[in-house]
């Protein structure tokens, strides 16, 4: 016998909190909000470590934090557990993108990629000579790569300010630069920032890898199962001399971007159990707990692992280790640069000039070389003055600029200038970016009124 209750009244209080999570929900998904956090919390740790507070700053980073069983410790200081351990997290985030974009995106085909990949080459060849310029010799040199990155949250929430007079190519096609980037900057620090290798550690690696494709062979889907082998994985690239960062990007290459197979298509199983509850109800609780279970499974298989990992992390990462990193790291101490030591200044100016240069001009330059030999054409809505925007956007190396001048320069007094050199350069371009956005979105609705309705954006 099938019994149905009648639908009560949702209480006012129940309806008015439910929509207020839901907004709060979609707010936290909106690019340019999670650009303003990082910048608040880069501000925020520059205040602080120039205010009277400065001594609590840099005490509370290299305060130690230790974790253990038994007579297993482990001690670091917490500035090592965010760069090292949460910023894993991040990389994890970056692997799923560029995982989905070879499989679908901007770079599932030579032909798609051919015009982002031509600009981000530019973008990274041309900052880099910029700065080798001005800093030819050893210490100074081992910066070249931090001007060549650029930050995805902050650029992408600078043009989300410029609203919908924006052509939705030009997002586009910043973000597919900025993906490829993240690809470049990921080869870079791999090649060039690991220490001599250990190579017992690859077997550790190795291990980790093998657990996760074992868990993938016998169709594990919760994300949940694949910690202990990530963590696996983290410590063998810890103990090669690579970054354990790098373990994230490997997890996210590696996460399928197909559901698990089934016998039965998530979307069926949806319809049986909506007719078995339609039908029985819950009297039988047995059967009823087992329909729930498969509609759980089935809710969670309507998504590709890819997605489904990367919007739940999305949150976290956005709001939680971008500005916890911004915090740790972007609290250069201007007493504390001495621009009098050789080597102080040329670094702070050659990454200054190269990002907010060198990248447009790269970018630029790359892109029309590419269109001219015929290698690639502008995709509709995508004009040249676009492309000189997200040149100038993709000046801001926030994020990933930072980690990796923490990775080249072990002279603190080196590394305060070149992390106020990327702090610089990127409120630099952000301030060009809008600017120049403003005009050319003005522009481009004078030309849209000029030509007509029927012309093209």
């Amino acid at each position: 016998m099938t019994r149905h209750t009648s639908p009560r009244p949702v209480p006012r209080a129940q309806a008015l909190a439910a929509k207020a999570l839901l907004t709060l929900e979609r707010f936290l998904h909106i690019e340019a909000v999670s650009g303003i956090v990082l910048l608040v919390a880069a501000a925020a740790a520059l205040i602080w470590a120039n205010s009277p507070f400065a001594a609590s700053y840099h005490a509370l980073w290299h305060a130690p934090l230790t974790f253990g069983i038994g007579d297993y410790v482990v001690s670091q200081s917490l500035h090592f557990w965010i760069n090292d351990a949460l910023m894993t997290v991040f990389f994890l985030v970056v692997g799923m993108e560029i995982r989905r974009e070879i499989h679908e995106g901007a770079l599932a085909s030579l032909r798609l990629a051919a015009l982002p990949l031509a600009a981000a080459l530019g973008g990274v060849v041309v900052p880099a000579l910029i700065y080798l310029a001005a800093n030819g010799q050893p210490p100074q040199s081992d910066g070249w790569a931090v001007p060549t990155a650029t930050d995805i949250a902050f650029a992408v929430g600078v043009l989300a300010l410029l609203g919908k007079s924006i052509p939705g190519n030009v997002r586009i096609f910043l973000l597919a630069l900025a993906i490829i980037d993240d690809i470049v900057a990921v080869l870079i620090i791999a090649a060039f920032y690991s220490g001599g290798l250990d190579y017992s550690g690859l077997i550790v690696a190795a291990i980790g890898i093998l657990l996760v494709l074992a868990l993938r062979a016998i169709g594990a889907g919760s994300a949940y199962a694949y910690v202990l082998p990530g963590a696996v994985l983290w410590f063998g690239l810890l103990k090669t001399g690579a970054h354990p960062t790098l373990a994230g990007v490997v997890l996210g290459l590696m996460t399928p971007v197909m559901p698990t197979r089934s016998n039965e298509h998530p979307v069926d199983i949806v319809q049986r159990v909506t007719d078995f509850l339609t039908r029985s109800g819950t009297a039988d609780i047995d059967r009823a707990a087992g329909q729930i279970r498969d509609l759980r499974w089935a809710q969670r298989e309507l998504l590709a692992p890819v997605t489904r990992v990367q919007m739940a992390l999305h949150p976290w990462v956005a709001y939680g280790v971008m500005p916890l990193f911004a915090l740790a790291n972007a609290g250069v101490s201007l007493d504390g640069v001495d621009f009098g030591q050789p080597g102080s200044v040329p670094v702070m100016l050659g990454i200054l000039v190269a990002l907010v240069v060198g990248k447009p001009v790269g970018v630029v330059a790359m892109s029309w070389l590419a269109v001219r030999l015929g290698w690639c054409a502008l995709p509709p809505g995508l004009s040249w003055g676009g492309v000189a925007l997200v040149g100038c956007l993709a000046g801001i190396g926030f994020t990933m600029s930072i980690f990796i001048a923490t990775l080249a320069f072990a002279d603190p007094n080196m590394l305060g200038a070149a992390k106020l050199g990327v702090l610089l350069a990127s409120s630099t371009a952000a301030v060009i970016g809008l600017g120049f956005g403003k005009f050319y979105a003005a522009r481009m609705k004078r030309l849209k009124a000029t030509a007509g309705p029927a012309a093209p954006a």
